[in-house]
């Protein structure tokens, strides 16, 4: 039987082609994403251990947990703590260590690196060992900087330029004094780091005599955790914790392997979907070739062969295929994953240096995936096969389904489909957390159910075609009998397609609705006409604030500032606001008494005030973070959103209480409303700040859409994968159906339809199945945008569903071309048969 099986997967290479195919590109989906999420991961832990080398212990702050009417906050690390580590038995040295956002502009004036990876940090003394300079001297006061190596190259800068940068807001033009190499693994992926000596740090970090962390290295003979036993008794005990370097690698590394934990998770999940559609292609060819092989195996049964033979010799088939397969798609994996690798460094997203790694975890999940698969897939068809009884098969009266096995299948559609949609109608009534695992359970339920009840779906939606089939004739015709024909196999094929077009659909609806609600949230919230902030989003100096309210055209400003507080024993943030000018630049409906900020007097959101049980005209006492306390009197409760919300009070009052201000973004009103010279305009005033968005109504939706627009077509990619197996399940189900109708094609031939006849047949069936895939997989992307919406809907009170049509029509056309596509060579094939050859044909 072994040598049986290997002559029949050497005797249908052809057909088999396509099952290896698809089994290969899903492996190879599978051993890319982990060898290119291994290979990041493990770039990244390395570059990063190499920061510790210079740290033997780390000293942090505690935070202090707010209690009573205290507000929490972070001990601080002061010189007196840094002389104390210094000091401490076994400590060699200790350097105080200050960090903050730092943006450097190129000598355009455009962002050099990514915001969220431009870093600011101090050079400790003359020779910092952390950063070795390849050029120049350690920079000394506010007008001197020292920048990366790798940053210098980028934007061409060189010892002695003049570089503009922010750290907060208002721009910087220090001389650039040194160029030094580091290991952070930031700057390898793409950011960029200034240095300021140790003061000049503090100053613009707002750690005035104080640190962020003390980093202190052990004397020679001095273990590590022995050095970090002496620090815990030498420093005050709960202001302060201590990490030795080691510990603190292991940590990165364990946060880095985390972060690859969710991308990994992500790219898994549409690799498994490829997967999941190339399983309906391997079960479609091996229940055709079964089928082909009906007499054959009916004579092996005769002559001896026991049903668990005939099983295992399919199953070594798909072994063999699967195999195959298997080291293919790993090939092909590393291949992938050296690709993404080199792709991000195109995409302004560099990694840092390291080799490809291709793990033995790697090479066993792609060998296990593309055989466990490929043998699954098989074992239906090998199980069916060998339970027909030989005397049966030797008759063929086996081919068709009894009614009673279409009734067990119809009827188990039939449940699990009703039960999915009723699992997934109750989930749109929960509360958005609460209803994300009920939704998820529906939807499979609901699909597995559509999937089984594809064969009876079929006739009733491709008799509907049958109208438009009439305009082809008698190819028409034949096309839509042939469709029919078996309603299992054109419901495999269908289904492939149906699943990845269920998702893109899916995914356009929900990110076209969302975007248009918060469209709608951003117009009826803002009556502002730019909003400034950091690229980065983080916290913007009061001085923008007072700039841009001394500009020309200008006629309002209020900047949005948040602040902790403890509020009956809980902490609550308050959001300063400009009292006078906030009703002028906000649009906030109110739900109960008025929008009125000043003094005392602060207006609340709805859930905050039903949290609290406030209502207009409620007292209630505030504990600032300097530890005052203060009586407010609620003027009026509105209706928050996820722009705006929360308790808002005059900065004239909240400003008394803060150490060390810093604003969210400023909402801006001009004389002239929004145009392109109202904009120049602040954004010179602003020094034309690379680091410093002036947006107006239209860019924030702008930015939205593109976030929303680069989200899908990185789903359309991934999707991709899935569609393009489902194609070449419809091209293999037509070859081998081909093959399979190879007489009844001669004989069609034999009595006059000429071979553009039998390509337009061919084509015609194939476009039924494909369109019939994709009517299937549309609509129920649909019904998953609009349940998911619903979902959403219970914390977006703006939500509406968008059904994107144009769209739609355009996923209805991509399953038409498919089905063009697909058929191009089995039509070819079918055209080119010798007809006295296939009537001939057993």
């Amino acid at each position: 039987m072994f040598r049986t099986a290997l002559r029949n997967v050497l005797a249908h290479k052809a057909r088999l082609l396509m099952t290896v195919l698809a089994v290969m590109l899903g492996v190879a989906f599978v051993s890319g994403t982990l060898v290119f999420t291994n290979t990041i991961s493990e770039a990244y832990q390395k570059s990063s251990a190499k920061g510790f080398d210079q740290v033997d212990v780390a000293v942090a702050p505690k935070y202090q947990e707010g209690r009573g009417d205290t507000v929490g906050k972070s001990a601080e690390l002061t010189e007196g703590l840094l002389d104390k580590a210094e000091q401490t038995p076994g400590a060699a040295s200790a350097m105080g260590v200050v960090n903050g956002f730092t943006a450097i502009a190129d000598k355009d004036g455009k962002l050099v690196g990514t915001g969220f990876q431009s870093r600011g940090g101090n050079y400790w003394g003359d020779k910092d060992p952390r950063y070795p300079l390849t050029d120049g001297r350690a920079p000394s006061g506010k007008d001197q900087v020292a920048i990366d190596s790798e940053t210098a190259a980028r934007a061409g800068y060189k010892v002695g330029d003049t570089v503009r940068l922010s750290v907060d807001g208002p721009v910087l033009t220090p001389k650039i004094t040194a160029i030094f190499t580091t290991d952070d693994g930031n700057v390898s992926a793409g950011g960029s780091l200034a240095l300021f000596d140790t003061a000049t740090a503090q100053h613009f970090f707002g750690k005035k005599g104080t640190y962020d962390e003390i980093d202190v290295k052990a004397e020679a003979g001095t273990s590590q955790a022995q050095l970090k036993t002496a620090l815990d008794k030498a420093l005050p005990k709960g202001t302060t914790e201590t990490t030795t370097g080691t510990q603190l690698a292991d940590d990165q590394a364990k946060t880095i392997a985390d972060q690859m934990s969710g991308l990994k998770q992500g790219l898994l999940v549409f690799a498994g979907i490829a997967l999941f559609v190339g399983t309906f292609i391997i079960a479609n060819t091996f229940t055709m070739l079964v089928a082909q092989r009906t007499k054959e195996l009916a004579l092996l049964r005769a002559v001896g062969a026991s049903r668990r033979q005939v099983t295992r010799s399919v199953l070594i088939e798909a072994f063999v295929v699967g195999t195959v397969a298997a080291v293919t798609g790993l090939v092909a994996g590393v291949g992938i994953g050296a690709g993404l690798r080199a792709l991000m460094g195109s995409f302004d997203a560099p990694v840092p240096d390291g080799p490809l790694i291709v793990t033995p975890g790697t090479v066993g999940a792609a060998l296990a995936v593309g055989v466990l698969i490929t043998m699954l897939a098989a074992w239906l068809p090998g199980r069916r096969a060998a339970k027909i009884p030989p005397v049966a098969a030797m008759s063929s009266v086996h081919a068709k389904a009894t009614t009673k096995s279409l009734v067990l299948r119809n009827t188990i559609g039939a449940l699990f489909s009703g039960a999915g949609i009723a699992v997934v109608l109750a989930a749109t009534t929960m509360d958005g957390s609460d209803g994300q695992a009920p939704m998820g359970l529906g939807a499979v339920l609901l699909i597995i159910g559509i999937f089984v009840l594809t064969p009876l779906l079929s006739r009733p939606l491709i008799a509907a075609a049958a109208p438009v089939l009439r305009v082809f004739g008698i190819s028409g015709k034949l096309a839509r009998q042939n469709s029919v024909r078996n309603p299992r196999r054109t419901a495999a094929t269908a289904s492939a397609l149906m699943i990845g077009l269920t998702l893109i659909t899916g995914m356009t609806v929900m990110a076209g609705s969302l975007q248009t609600s918060i469209d709608k949230m951003a117009s009826s919230a803002i009556r502002a006409d730019y909003v400034v902030s950091m690229s980065n989003g983080s916290f913007l100096s009061p001085d923008v604030e007072k700039k841009l309210t001394g500009t020309e055209g200008v006629t309002a400003t209020s900047p949005l500032r948040n602040a902790p507080s403890r509020i009956d024993g809980e902490t609550e943030y308050l959001t300063g606001v400009t009292g006078g000018t906030i009703g002028q630049l906000t649009d906030l409906k109110v739900d109960d008494g008025a929008f009125e900020v000043g003094g005392t007097r602060v207006v609340v959101d709805g859930d905050t005030a039903k949290q609290h049980g406030w209502k207009a005209g409620s007292d209630f006492t505030v504990s600032y973070e300097d530890g005052e306390k203060q009586r407010l009197t609620v003027a009026g409760v509105y209706e928050g959103n996820e722009m705006m919300r929360g308790i808002m009070l005059d900065l004239g009052t909240l400003s008394p209480h803060q150490s060390d201000p810093t604003d969210m973004q400023v909402m801006v009103k001009t004389s002239d409303g929004a145009s392109a010279a109202t904009k120049d305009r602040l954004e010179k005033t602003l020094g034309s700040n690379p680091a410093i968005r002036v947006q107006d109504k239209k860019d924030i939706s702008n930015d939205i859409a593109q976030m929303f627009t680069l989200m899908l077509n990185m789903v359309y990619g991934l999707l991709a994968m899935a569609v393009l197996v489902a194609v070449l399940g419809v091209i293999n189900t037509l070859a081998m159906s081909v093959f399979e109708r190879s007489q009844e094609i001669g004989m069609l031939r034999a009595i006059g339809l000429d071979r553009k006849g039998i390509k337009r047949m061919v084509r015609l069936e194939s476009l039924v199945i494909s369109l019939f895939g994709g009517v299937l997989g549309i609509g129920l992307g649909v019904f998953f945008g609009w349940a998911a919406g619903e979902l959403l809907g219970t914390r977006m009170a703006t939500y509406e569903l968008v059904l994107p049509w144009a769209r739609m029509a355009l996923f209805l056309l991509l399953a038409a071309t498919v089905g063009v596509l697909a058929a191009l060579w089995p039509a070819r094939r079918a055209a080119r048969l010798n007809m006295l050859t296939a009537i001939k044909t057993e």
